[in-house]
């Protein structure tokens, strides 16, 4: 499967689920988390059922995870689709003191702060415990 080239470059490759390939917004500001489903349609709704509801088994996980983050309030779950035509979708940890609070991440985050290395191998790791030998 092939990732649209602005997501690549947003993003870090996390690992495959069982709908597709999870990906790490590079700004650790919020934990932003993208499924990128492997599918042709650009619509979440043009999905055929059972593939629909393998792709929102997979959220529900990748919310768990997000849910137990340190600090994370509120789940903030889109698909939009505007910039980039390929199917993703994004699934935020949001706080009250995150940098755009109350307001949406897109175009409202400062300039980006990378993820140390440790996080990201965290997060990594929490992932495979979840999708492991699905």
């Amino acid at each position: 499967m092939e990732i649209h080239p602005q997501l690549l470059a947003d993003c870090h490759v996390l690992g495959k689920t069982e709908s597709g390939v999870l990906l790490l917004h590079k700004n650790s500001q919020v934990l932003w988390l993208i499924l990128v489903p492997d599918v042709l349609q650009t619509d979440l709704f043009a999905v055929e059922g059972p593939i629909r509801t393998r792709i929102f088994a997979d959220c529900e996980k990748i919310a768990a995870i997000i849910r137990q983050w340190p600090g994370v309030e509120k789940l903030n779950f889109a698909a939009i689709g505007n910039v980039v035509p390929q199917l993703h979708l994004h699934l935020v940890g949001r706080h009250h003191a995150d940098p755009c609070w109350p307001k949406p991440v897109w175009g409202n985050l400062p300039e980006s702060v990378p993820y140390r290395d440790e996080v990201l191998e965290e997060l990594k790791t929490a992932l495979q415990t979840v999708f492991v030998n699905e």
